[in-house]
């Protein structure tokens, strides 16, 4: 992520035209990732609060809502403008200082393989 300097999940902000929660999620997916065939588990996963600073620079919490979403197998992702780098990784291999993203994809395994 340009801001934090780290490896995080797809992600972003709701938007007017996103009638739930899910479908603000596949589309920042889709938006970041470059792949549009992509498939959303609408039950979220895991929910992250915590405290930041909005660009008011008014103390604030922001709510993480995950999801699990699947892109077809040998989809290859495209870099956007909005990212550093993009790529898959294999899980046993996540790169340092993604601990928090192991976390993340074991808590979506029991919900991948129940679809």
């Amino acid at each position: 992520h340009p801001r934090v300097g780290r490896w995080l999940q797809l992600g972003g902000h709701c938007e007017p035209g996103d009638a739930t929660l899910a479908d603000a999620a596949l589309r920042e997916a889709r938006e970041e990732s470059g792949i549009e065939d992509l498939a959303i588990d609408p039950a979220p996963v895991h929910l992250d609060v915590h405290p930041i600073t909005c660009s008011l620079g008014v103390p604030t919490r922001h709510f993480d809502v995950r999801f699990v979403v699947r892109a077809p197998r040998g989809a290859q992702p495209v870099q956007s403008d909005e990212s550093d780098d993009l790529r898959w990784w294999p899980v046993n291999s996540l790169p340092k200082g993604s601990e928090d993203l192991a976390e993340l994809v074991e808590a979506a395994l029991p919900a991948s393989s129940a679809g």
